[in-house]
């Protein structure tokens, strides 16, 4: 069996829903899954943006703070005492 969808089993399936809720139910049923639908399909996408929003802002963190040894001075010239008195 390969399980693939045949029309009877649609049929089937729209007929039982005739039976359970009424022809009058189905449209207002419909209408209320495809609002749900596209509130969720809204919302899931927020959250994308969101991630990538963070992601984004950490990436332009990373790269504005400096590497390890870039915040240590330049090291300064080492003078020998005894120079400074020759130069005096």
């Amino acid at each position: 069996m390969t399980g693939a969808l045949k029309p009877w089993h649609i049929i089937v399936v729209v007929v039982v829903l005739i039976l359970l809720f009424g022809a009058k139910r189905l449209p207002d049923a419909a209408r209320s899954l495809g609002r749900s639908m596209r509130i969720i399909k809204a919302e899931t996408a927020g959250l994308r943006d969101d991630d990538k929003d963070l992601a984004e802002k950490a990436d332009a963190q990373a790269a504005r703070q400096p590497l390890p040894g870039d915040n240590e001075p330049s090291p300064s010239p080492v003078v020998d005492p005894v120079e400074r008195v020759k130069d005096r």
